[in-house]
């Protein structure tokens, strides 16, 4: 068998390319999630040495974020035309250059302009990397597949804060962006030789769509953003009526094609659809926890070393109940293993707003892996749910998709808290009963694919 024919296997790579294409898209993820994190903790930092203020200084980060979506589902598109393969290594290229540029700039407007290109680059990883793991994998493992990937994702997770702090201890904060460029261009370069080469869709890339897409989503973007900080009413109203207007001219012009671009068709499945409601709800959920767990910590007494250090239990419990749920979703329906694990997210998080300062630290530990393990074995066999849904040819919408509503997920729930903390008093724990209530929502919504248990999976195989 040559080896242009082993990376085009329809049913996973052979054992020794999987290894290998396995860890080019893990150390693409690593990147990819934990320069967020990174990034975050040093802002104060970065933002004092260029001289910018707190309000420039925040487009670090919303520049990057911004970059990320907006191409999201044109270069998922595009990966079904020209192959995820090459999208996928275009994006690491593109983010591994722009490392080198945001690591040189010295003012924050060049920064800010590299993040927006480290951005573009990392929604190229992003948009594509579950169908590349769809085709990595044979069917009956790509639930472990799945599994390996959410590890990763909360490992980056977790280590973030750690690594940034220990950069910023020892080096300047050009090092944040100096030490991922060996990593990317590391991974790019067993890329080239592992990663699968897949069916390529024969329809052109669609111009128009990509266009209304990313005005229809960047309209939305800054909608929610200005909700959240009393931006002036009339623009609101604008940003509002761009993202009615933009939406309903793109989801009619998608209905007429074969292959859309925003994935109707795949949103015609009821087990696809409610699997993207699921993610949304339990991302918002999350990022709401995420953004409001360490105020209400440091309300009752706990310094900001000691809530970093109390949340680790969570990120252990997501990395290890991760691939066991991955397992677990190559056998049984992801309706049943979403709803038991939401609901015992939620459980976590109420069990964390009701901590005051007479809880021990063994205390708010469990109630931490609580909700960490309840987050863990819902993602996975949902992700798997999302992939093995849609129909192969199909795999770079799922992707990209799936990818869109876990953004959505977090933009929303990082306004949410914004929203809370400006309207309440006690926003932060506002803020964590809307978390607890997003996560019920959404054990509920996956509770209704149980409907399709007789065919769990759709005609994805």
């Amino acid at each position: 068998m040559t080896h242009d024919a082993l990376l085009s296997a329809q049913d996973g790579l052979p054992p020794k390319l999987r290894f290998w294409a396995v860890v080019t898209v893990g150390l693409a993820v690593f990147l990819t999630v934990i320069d967020q994190m990174v990034v975050n903790v040093a802002l104060p930092t970065i933002g004092a040495e260029l001289g910018a203020s707190p309000a420039a200084t925040v487009w670090i980060v919303n520049a990057y974020q911004v970059a990320i979506m907006l191409p999201l589902l044109p270069l998922s598109s595009a990966g079904d035309i020209f192959g995820y393969r090459r999208v996928y290594l275009a994006g690491l290229a593109l983010f591994g250059l722009a490392s080198i540029g945001c690591a040189l700039a010295t003012s924050i407007e060049v920064l800010v302009l590299m993040r927006v290109i480290q951005g573009l680059g990392a929604a190229g990883v992003m948009s594509v990397n579950m169908a590349l793991v769809r085709f990595i994998h044979p069917i009956n493992r790509l639930g472990y597949g799945i599994g390996i990937n959410a590890v990763i994702i909360a490992i980056s997770a977790a280590a973030g804060p750690t690594l940034a702090s220990f950069i910023l201890a020892i080096a300047d904060w050009p090092w944040l962006f100096w030490v991922k460029l060996p990593f990317a261009f590391l991974a790019f370069a067993i890329g080239l030789y592992t990663l699968p080469k897949t069916p390529r869709a024969s329809h052109p890339f669609d111009g128009a769509s990509a266009a209304l897409s990313a005005v229809t989503f960047g309209a939305l973007i800054f909608f929610i953003d200005s909700m959240s900080h009393d931006a002036p009413p009339l623009l609101i109203a604008a940003e509002f009526l761009v993202v009615v207007v933009g939406g309903i001219v793109l989801v009619k012009r998608e209905m007429s094609v074969p292959q859309p671009l925003l994935p109707v068709d795949l949103l015609r499945l009821p087990i696809f659809a409610l699997s993207v409601g699921t993610s949304i709800c339990s991302f918002l959920s999350q990022t709401l926890a995420f953004v409001a767990l360490p105020f209400h910590m440091q309300a009752i007494g706990y310094s900001a070393v000691e809530v970093g250090l109390l949340m680790t239990p969570w990120m252990l419990a997501t990395a290890v109940l991760a691939p066991i749920a991955g397992r677990l979703s190559d056998r049984h329906p992801a309706g049943l293993l979403g709803l038991i694990g939401l609901i015992l997210f939620a459980a976590g998080l109420a069990a964390l707003v009701l901590v005051d300062e007479r809880t021990s630290t063994l205390d708010m530990m469990w109630r931490m892996a609580l909700a960490g393990a309840g987050f863990g074995l819902y993602q996975s066999p949902n992700n798997r749910t999302m992939q093995a849904s849609a129909p192969r040819r199909r795999s770079g919408g799922a992707s990209g998709m799936q990818a869109m509503a876990r953004l959505l997920g977090q933009t929303v729930g990082a306004a949410l808290t914004a929203l809370a903390f400006a309207q309440f008093v006690d926003g932060n724990v506002v803020a964590m009963w809307m978390a607890v209530a997003f996560a019920m929502i959404g054990a509920i919504v996956s509770s209704l694919r149980l409907r399709d248990i007789a065919n769990p999976e759709g005609p994805g195989s």
